[in-house]
């Protein structure tokens, strides 16, 4: 039996997607949450199979979830699932999402995709391999190169030096009049350019200060 989270703040979708999930044989639905801390508190309590996860949450991202699931629970794989179509999705492996498929997809393809990332695979959707491919056959070998502040754009800039300031998405969104879905979006992307394993890593280098080891 596979068992299964989903995580999404669209509450229809949400339940439509549980509802769906219900009837497949061997899929066993755990719970469902609809911001990134219940998720990760629900993956504590339950340590699911696989996690379908949004990337547009509340609060912190689905990036950003992903990522803290990874470290609560190395064996549960995470399937994005979300209306996002953009370079999110490299933040979103960075993150350790094993599969990345967009929302349009049919029933089939996400409980097909579901079943993959259950058996340790990895799947994307129409249109993202293509994207993957040619990301990395465009890419030369070695490490990447984190950008600096300045390569992002002046938008995210803008978001850029409100995180480092401490505001919140919401802050944020208010602060430059765009919505908090696409404050999120910033701050995905803002993640993947830098190379920034968090909020704060980022805010550090927006300042030119490396950030600190745990100790």
């Amino acid at each position: 039996m596979t068992r299964v989270l989903i995580v999404d703040d669209h509450p229809v979708f949400r339940d439509g997607l549980a509802g769906l999930l219900a009837t497949v044989p061997g899929v066993e639905v755990t719970g469902t949450a609809g911001t990134a801390e219940e998720a990760l508190a629900a993956i504590k309590d339950t340590t699911p199979d696989v996690v379908l996860m949004d990337i547009n949450l509340p609060g912190a991202s689905g990036v950003e979830a992903t990522r803290r699931a990874a470290q609560i629970a190395p064996a549960t794989a995470v399937l994005i699932v979300t209306m996002v179509d953009d370079d999110t999705v490299f933040a979103a492996l960075a993150a350790g999402a094993r599969g990345y498929v967009l929302k349009g997809a049919s029933a089939d393809e996400i409980t097909a995709a579901l079943r993959t990332v259950a058996a340790g695979g990895a799947v994307f959707g129409a249109g993202i391999a293509s994207r993957l491919l040619a990301r990395t056959h465009g890419r030369p070998r070695g490490p990447a190169t984190p950008s600096r502040p300045d390569d992002l754009t002046t938008r995210e800039r803008e978001v850029l030096d409100l995180l480092a300031e401490g505001a919140s998405n919401h802050q944020i969104a208010r602060a430059l009049g765009i919505s908090l879905k696409t404050v999120q979006n910033h701050v995905s992307r803002i993640l993947d350019k830098l190379q920034a394993a968090d909020r704060t890593q980022a805010a550090f280098r927006a300042r030119g200060i490396p950030r600190q080891p745990p100790r």
